[in-house]
């Protein structure tokens, strides 16, 4: 039987994963976005405007501005592990604002110009297509980058509730040295 080399690569590829304890940081088929109706229902009025209709909720009026605790955040939508509080730093403006992405795959960004003459890029959830804030290269090194992020787009998950939330691979960002 001749396999093509894409076939040839992705069967290599599966079987070293699986060689590696299904070392992959997770399963994304587990990461969905639910239909429009049940999202309504599930989300609140906030969550469902600033997610589904990109818009911005108060600064310093909001959930995880002030958030000093250790854990991760994840999309309100479809749960895809987003951020993790060692990359998060009080950047003045209200917002949860981090460093840098803890799953780079997870995050889209595209150019956002609803500011009228205003140049701005806008961070979305790459499955749940979710409207997170924007990203903005003022930020502190090593990035330089600002994520400015919606707290009505994501929840977080406490260190001490990664594994029986599903997030146990991320343990061990946490683990003391």
């Amino acid at each position: 039987m001749k396999m093509s080399f894409l076939t040839l690569v992705l069967t290599a590829t599966v079987a070293l994963i699986g060689a590696m304890g299904g070392a992959m940081a997770w399963d994304q088929g587990q990461y969905k976005k639910m239909p429009d109706a049940e999202l309504k229902k599930k989300l609140t009025s906030l969550q469902y405007e600033v997610t589904q209709k990109s818009e911005t909720e108060k600064p310093f009026k909001n959930e995880y501005w002030d958030n000093h605790k250790e854990g991760i955040y994840v999309d309100i939508v479809s749960g895809e592990p987003l951020f993790s509080s060692q990359d998060k730093y009080d950047s003045g403006t209200g917002w949860p604002s981090f460093t840098k992405p803890l799953v780079t795959s997870n995050i889209q960004t595209r150019e956002d110009r609803h500011l009228f003459f205003i140049k701005r890029i806008e961070v979305r959830s790459r499955l749940g297509n979710s409207h997170l804030g924007h990203v903005f290269d003022d930020g502190p090194a090593p990035t330089g980058k600002r994520y400015c992020m919606n707290s009505a787009a994501m929840k977080f998950i406490p260190k001490e509730k990664l594994k029986e939330s599903g997030y146990g691979e991320f343990e061990r960002l946490f683990a003391t040295k």
